[in-house]
């Protein structure tokens, strides 16, 4: 099993290199100060979400961020994955799968009711990975949003 570790304030120079790898690879564009603003917060407790480190607390080989809001639906505390990374030189290992079989246990006995995450709709891969992992589709709903 990977480890998973909260990230706490101590760690944000060390997180911080993977998330600028993922939205990197990903095509966000975010400067250096913006993406510091935004991961500080998580770090120093934020009752809005988490991260969490996996691999080694020195040298990660990953993360993901879980942002919590509030369901009527689903009865309570629910969860967003907003990002999983795992570097490319240790992906196909398990990794991801370790983080979405152990997180999501540990959440719901902290009281998480639901976690959602997004996936583009066309791109088989993630989506079967996703399924394999106990994530459904919902087909009944389109995300969308408005940028503020």
């Amino acid at each position: 099993m990977t480890a998973l570790t909260l990230a706490k304030p101590g760690d944000l120079d060390t997180i911080l290199p993977l998330i600028a790898a993922f939205h990197s690879e990903a095509g966000v564009m975010q400067d250096d100060d913006a993406l510091r603003a935004a991961v500080a917060p998580l770090l120093d407790g934020s009752p809005h979400g988490a991260i969490y480190m996996a691999g080694p607390v020195r040298a990660p080989i990953g993360y993901a961020v879980i942002s919590f809001g509030w369901s009527l639906q689903f009865g309570g505390l629910e969860g967003k994955l907003a990002e999983i990374y795992i570097r490319p030189g240790v992906r196909g290992r398990g990794i991801a799968s370790d983080i979405l079989s152990t997180l999501p246990r540990a959440l719901a006995g902290a009281g998480l009711r639901v976690l959602h995450l997004e996936t583009a709709r066309d791109d088989a891969r993630p989506r079967a990975f996703y399924e394999r992992m106990h994530f459904t589709a919902r087909e009944d709903i389109i995300v969308m949003s408005r940028k503020l």
